[in-house]
């Protein structure tokens, strides 16, 4: 009987790890950085190879709760978010027209395609999306991200005086954004505020940190 029991909770573990496909970035990346920003996608992704409903379809990306198709193809590649409890499946976009955004559907290898948008509202700059979610959740600092995540400066000049370092936050709010400084108020364990800019990009677009969606 026990060994049912434990037999019976050993599925269930499995199962909900399965299931539990939610994707936040953890780390720097240094490919594929020329994105303009996010679009909130719906199942399925439909790809074209142009912005034309008459251009070939080259790719259909669909998704449940614990796989993925094409079956090649990951969920860590595919999305730049994806969280089901908050209904968020976002895509990084590379390029727009009025009607189509042309979407990365491989982060890794840079593979992309064209989709006509389901509505406008659904594509967001990076700038508008860190002002959102990193206004409303705070920032994270990425694995991988250089010492210039860490130096709170006086101004947004990277020749300007190290005014305070992040150590090991608690919280990182955001309160403004100016190109690729972002004037930061943290909390550190040692629990005193802390205030300056930080660059959040480099200036090919690597980005050091993220908003702490939860």
């Amino acid at each position: 009987m026990k060994k049912i029991i434990i037999s019976i909770l050993l599925f269930l573990t499995l199962t909900l790890q399965v299931n539990a496909v939610d994707v936040m970035p953890s780390m720097v990346s240094l490919s594929n950085t020329n994105t303009i920003g996010v679009y909130q996608v719906s199942n399925p992704v439909v790809l074209r190879a142009a912005p034309d409903e008459n251009s070939p379809i080259i790719k259909v990306v669909k998704w449940d709760d614990s796989k993925i198709e094409p079956s090649d193809l990951k969920f860590s590649e595919v999305f730049v978010i994806l969280i089901k409890s908050k209904g968020l499946a976002l895509m990084a976009v590379t390029d727009e027209t009025e009607d189509w955004v042309e979407l990365l559907y491989n982060n890794e290898t840079g593979e992309r395609g064209w989709m006509k948008k389901d509505d406008p509202l659904k594509f967001s700059t990076w700038y508008n999306f860190y002002s959102m979610y990193g206004r409303k959740y705070g920032l994270y600092i990425l694995t991988g991200a250089p010492d210039a995540a860490r130096e709170m400066r006086g101004s947004t000049e990277d020749s300007s005086k190290i005014i305070a370092e992040i150590n090991t936050p608690v919280k990182i709010n955001l309160n403004v954004i100016r190109g690729n400084w972002m004037l930061l108020s943290v909390m550190d364990l040692d629990k005193i505020p802390k205030t300056g800019y930080v660059r959040w990009r480099s200036d090919d677009g690597v980005k050091y940190l993220f908003p702490a969606i939860k």
